[in-house]
């Protein structure tokens, strides 16, 4: 049990990926950095992040791939430590990688890998990293008081680098909210987000027999468009596509989904009315959607042999297709959730240095701040660059 009073220059709370990245940056600039969490293992999250293969950034960075009151916070971070100095950072510590669909770099041996390298290179460079270490208060006097179950600790600079709400199965709890409401700091609004969607209880019992059908879609909400796989669920939507176009969802958003957004459906109805007129609709169906999902279409519209619809019955049939107009009734909980939109009111903070404009020397990094990325690798540059930025501020 650690009970003396121990003075750092830096004490940072959290360590998941950005708290990690920060300790060890801050440390290789000869500062003295203490890095708490209260969880028993560090970068828990990291560790099972992409199918335990961690997609730790993407190549096709911008801040169109961010969501954030502020769209222009993200940029300074992001050019100063980009994707290519990222991924010159972990191949010198050898964590090679494999480029998977747009841009997305994965891990090409395991997220663990990467977890222990940043471990290691924090404890090369002198980091002391306490874990399960329960906080228990923050003060700010001359310096910041951190009372904790393993002691009291001071530092000239507090960095809080406590992650979201997702995955409270990990460990998650709003801590960095409560510090920053502390300090007097605004929060924005937070809720889950790359999170499936819910159907209401009527969709909820016409669509169960598609459980675990996927398809390639196209998912629009007002001027914000995704393509990608939609995965029909027991209770809902998942997929890419639908996790994309959940973080920019609110509750009455309508949707509209196109189920079969590379043709035109009508045209290729009637064409095959022409050409095959007493095949069934649902086996002209099957050869464009995955056969569940054309037996129930099939079964909705009565499944005749083409020559049997009007040309207008097949237009609204592809109408219905290729327009689906869709109103969820709620997201799951930050259970299913990969990030939390929302957190620090990026108003609040100095996109160059990450110091809060309240209380000097003060820092947010990470997901705490109301900056959350699209799915493909985007949260974890924000983590690796956010945490650079800040270690390379604090004097």
């Amino acid at each position: 049990m650690i009970t003396s009073n121990k003075h750092y220059q830096i004490i940072i709370i959290g360590a998941g990926a950005s708290g990690l990245f920060c300790a060890l940056h801050a440390a290789k600039r000869g500062k003295k950095v203490l890095l708490l969490d209260h969880q028993t293992q560090a970068g828990k999250k990291l560790s099972i992040s992409g199918g335990k293969r961690c997609n730790f950034t993407n190549l096709d960075i911008s801040p169109e791939h961010y969501l954030s009151q502020n769209k222009h916070f993200c940029i300074s971070a992001l050019k100063r430590f980009s994707p290519i100095d990222c991924v010159k950072f972990f191949q010198s510590l050898s964590i090679n990688y494999v480029e998977k669909q747009k841009g997305q770099l994965f891990c090409d041996s395991s997220a663990q890998k990467l977890t222990e390298s940043l471990l290691a290179e924090c404890e090369k460079h002198q980091v002391t990293t306490l874990l399960n270490c329960k906080l228990t208060a923050i003060n700010k006097n001359a310096y910041f008081n951190v009372q904790t179950s393993l002691g009291e600790f001071s530092s000239t600079a507090l960095v809080i680098a406590s992650g979201g709400l997702s995955y409270p199965n990990l460990g998650a709890s709003n801590f960095g909210y409560k510090i920053a409401e502390q300090f007097g700091l605004q929060i924005i609004n937070t809720h889950p987000a790359l999170v499936p969607l819910k159907f209401n209880a009527h969709d909820t019992e016409y669509f169960k027999a598609l459980a675990g059908t996927a398809c390639k879609v196209s998912i629009k909400l007002k001027e914000t468009t995704f393509y990608d796989n939609l995965l029909f669920t027991h209770i809902g939507l998942s997929g890419p596509a639908i996790l994309q176009i959940s973080s920019y969802w609110q509750p009455k958003n309508k949707l509209t989904i196109n189920l079969l957004p590379s043709i035109n459906l009508y045209d290729h109805l009637c064409q095959a009315k022409t050409q095959k007129p007493k095949v069934m609709l649902k086996t002209i169906l099957a050869e464009l959607l995955p056969n569940r999902l054309a037996q129930l279409i099939g079964q909705q519209q009565n499944n005749l042999p083409l020559q049997q619809y009007s040309n207008n019955a097949l237009k609204k049939i592809a109408e219905q297709l290729q327009n689906w107009q869709l109103t969820p009734i709620g997201t799951r909980d930050y259970s299913a959730a990969e990030v939390t939109a929302g957190g620090v009111d990026t108003n609040e903070l100095s996109s160059k240095t990450f110091e809060t404009k309240r209380v000097t020397n003060l820092y947010f990094i990470g997901e705490v701040i109301d900056v959350t990325g699209q799915l493909g690798g985007y949260n974890l540059q924000w983590a690796w660059s956010s945490a650079y930025c800040c270690s390379l501020a604090i004097q």
